[in-house]
This record gives C-alpha cells, sequence and structure tokens, in this order.
C-alpha cells in the first residue's frame, strides 16, 4: 500500500513537472514570437520611413532641377534678348552650384569663358558660389560674341559653307570656377576623340544584324577665348595646354602670360602690362609727383603690374611713400582699413598709384564716400576697360581718376 501511495506522488510530481516545463516552453515560445513580431513592426516602420525620405528627395532634386533651368531660361532670356536662333540653353551640376551655359551649334565650335557673375564674396570663396549678374561687363560680351557670330556666319564671303557656333560658359572671375568650366571643354573634347576612334575601328551592329548610326555628342572646341583675369587665364591656361587647345585672352596683360616657354598656347590682343606700368610713371613724372603711396589688387595682375611699377618709378626718382594689396572681394571693413593707411600719410602723399582690378577701384571709391574722404586722394588708375564699367553709377564720388589710354601716349 506505502509502495503504492509513493508511485502515485512519484507520477503526479512527474506529470507537474512536465507541465511545468511545457508552459514555460509555451511562455518562452510566446515571447520570442512576440519580440520577432515587435522586431519585423520596426523593421517595416522604418523601411516606409526610408521610402518616403527617398520620394522626398527625389522629387526635391526634380523640382530643384526643373526651377533652376526655369530660372535660367527667364534670366538669360530677359538680358540676353535672344538674339540668335538655335541658342541652346544648359544647365551643368558642379560640386556646389549649378552653372548654366549658353549653346550655339555649328561646324567649328569655338569657346568662351565669360565673367558673367561677380566672383565669390571673401567670405564664401570655399563654396565656389557666384555672385550677382554682372549685366555691363558679363552680358554685353555674351551679347558681342553672338551678334559677331551671326555677321560672319551670315556673310556668305567670309566663311562659306562653314558655320560657326559657341559654347559660352561663366567663369564668376574666380579661378575655382573658371577651372570647373575648362574641365567640361576639356571633356567634350576627350569624348569626341573616343567617338573617332570607335568609328574608325568599324561598323556598330545592332541585336538585329543591322548597322546602327552612331550617336555623336557634342563637338570640341577648336580654342578658347577668355577668362578675363590675368590670375585666372594662366590658371586655365595650364590646363588647357595639356591637350593642345589654344585661348585668346582679350583683357589678361599680366607680363608672366609673354613667357611663350610656359604658356606656348596662349594669345592676348591687348598689351601687357610693362606698358601700363610705363605709361603711369610717365603720367606721375610729368606732373612732378614725387612721393605717391601704391596700391594693387591681390592677385597676379595687380602684382606683377606693380613690381613693374615700382622698379620703373625707382629709375625716375618717384619714391613709394605706402605700398598695400587687398583682394578685389573683400569686404568693407578691409577697404576701409586700407584708406585708414592711406590717410595716415598726408598731406604729402595724396597721389595714389592703383594697378587695381575694376571691382578693387569701385570698392576703393566706396570706402571713400563712407569715411568721408570724397576728394582727398588723387587715383592714377592702370586701365580704362576695367574701370569704367565699374565706377558707373557712381558718379556721386568728386575726385579725379586718371586713367591711362596707351594709345594716345604713342
Amino acid at each position: 500500500m506505502e509502495r503504492g501511495e509513493e508511485m502515485e506522488r512519484g507520477e503526479e510530481m512527474e506529470r507537474g513537472e512536465e507541465m511545468e516545463r511545457g508552459e514555460e516552453m509555451e511562455q518562452g515560445e510566446e515571447m520570442e514570437r512576440g519580440e520577432r513580431t515587435e522586431e519585423e513592426e520596426r523593421t517595416e516602420r522604418r523601411e516606409e520611413m526610408e521610402g518616403r525620405e527617398e520620394s522626398r528627395i527625389r522629387g526635391g532634386r526634380r523640382f530643384g532641377f526643373i526651377f533652376c533651368l526655369l530660372l535660367a531660361c527667364l534670366c538669360w532670356g530677359g538680358d540676353l534678348g535672344w538674339p540668335t536662333r538655335g541658342v541652346g540653353i544648359g544647365v551643368t551640376a558642379q560640386a556646389n552650384e549649378r552653372r548654366v551655359l549658353a549653346h550655339i551649334p555649328g561646324d567649328i565650335i569655338i569657346g568662351a569663358l565669360f565673367s558673367v557673375h561677380h566672383q565669390p564674396p571673401a567670405d564664401k570663396v570655399h563654396e565656389r558660389k557666384c555672385g550677382a549678374v554682372r549685366e555691363q561687363y558679363g552680358i554685353q560680351r555674351v551679347e558681342a560674341m553672338m551678334h559677331t557670330l551671326d555677321l560672319i556666319n551670315s556673310d556668305p564671303n567670309l566663311l562659306p559653307n562653314v558655320t560657326l557656333g559657341c559654347e559660352i560658359r561663366d567663369s564668376c572671375w574666380h579661378s575655382a570656377v573658371a577651372l570647373e568650366q575648362s574641365i567640361e571643354f576639356i571633356r567634350d573634347t576627350l569624348v569626341s576623340n573616343e567617338e573617332e576612334e570607335s568609328l574608325s575601328h568599324g561598323k556598330c551592329l545592332g541585336e538585329d544584324g543591322l548597322e546602327m548610326t552612331p550617336v555623336r555628342g557634342k563637338k570640341p572646341i577648336v580654342g578658347l577665348i577668355g577668362p578675363g583675369s590675368s590670375s585666372v587665364a594662366i590658371q586655365v591656361q595650364n590646363l588647357l595646354q595639356l591637350f593642345n587647345i589654344p585661348q585668346i585672352a582679350y583683357s589678361a596683360t599680366s607680363m608672366d602670360l609673354s613667357d611663350k616657354s610656359l604658356f606656348k598656347y596662349f594669345m592676348r590682343v591687348v598689351p601687357s602690362d610693362a606698358q601700363q606700368a610705363r605709361a603711369m610713371v610717365d603720367i606721375v613724372k610729368r606732373y612732378n609727383w614725387t612721393y605717391v603711396s601704391a596700391i594693387h589688387t591681390e592677385g597676379n595682375y595687380g602684382e606683377s603690374g606693380m613690381e613693374a611699377f615700382k622698379e620703373l618709378a625707382a629709375k625716375e626718382g618717384i619714391c613709394i611713400a605706402h605700398s598695400d594689396k587687398i583682394y578685389s572681394n573683400a569686404g568693407e571693413q578691409s577697404f576701409d582699413r586700407l584708406l585708414e593707411k592711406l590717410r595716415g600719410h598726408l598731406p604729402k602723399a595724396r597721389v595714389v598709384a592703383c594697378f587695381c582690378e575694376g571691382m578693387t577701384v569701385r570698392g576703393i571709391l566706396k570706402a571713400m564716400r563712407r569715411k568721408h574722404l570724397v576728394g582727398t586722394f588723387l587715383l592714377v588708375g592702370s586701365s580704362i576697360t576695367k574701370t569704367v564699367s565699374m565706377v558707373t553709377g557712381i558718379e556721386f564720388i568728386l575726385f579725379i581718376i586718371i586713367l591711362v589710354i596707351l594709345s594716345s601716349l604713342r
């Protein structure tokens, strides 16, 4: 009897333990299922949110591209007046900003780099975002090139059976931007060369065995016009000459560019800084100004020009009271500090020899008005073409600017 009761108790204990183990296993499985369900829900929610974000980004990019293209057409179309039939407006995405270009098809394509926009402000140079539109300096040059091509193409005696085209890009008067645009020109040249090689190797056959007509890209440029700045032109020439692309500058006057051993594919239609410096010294000597200050724009143009001026001035017995330099895109405080330094040498050094770009002159004139120094200094400028278009609109400044016109001195 006792053994029977012990056996029954043992069986009951075993059944109880089995039931407890079974319940624990079921609870564990339910907990695992619950955790997996929660994890799956979190994953689904995350994927859904990522999908929404991707759609939003794609939509934003699409809208941004359409908006930029529309804005470019409105701005350029309104300013240029669409003077030429067949002008194409393109938008190319660069690292930090979309660049606008104008393209006219033709048998021969001429590249051009014009400063359609001002250079980036000093505090945003690293972003390579161009400034405001240069309506006089920039837009007029674009108009002039298009008008010239119209005249040449409409004359049957100049280039019979040949149509000139162009591709105009914006340099923003800044080396980094100009190099970006030059790379685009070079890329077109490389792609065109690859296409020529592929055509010379034989015919292309499609999947059906029929001969396919190859699709040609843009024609490469035969040469480049511009850019206007000497320092920018030097950077561009260093790149273009690697691919044997000739460059013709219309206002780059640095003496360094006269070295054909370094810049063998560079030509220009203006005299170098050496002649401008000689003319400035002649004017200072003619009026017996023997004690002058000197300022120049930071960069190759101003530095090489001022170096030539100082060398010639020393030979003529002209003393330099103070010499300084400044970036053309410097802020108002920098120009104000520059004037304070010049004022420290008054009244003896009223004459200031200025080997400066147009925007530098503009900054100096505005600073003179802010500091109530109108009429205090007499500036001897180095270039009429770079200055007149910049100082237009601030005729309230009542002091003399002597502009060197080389043709009148020869």
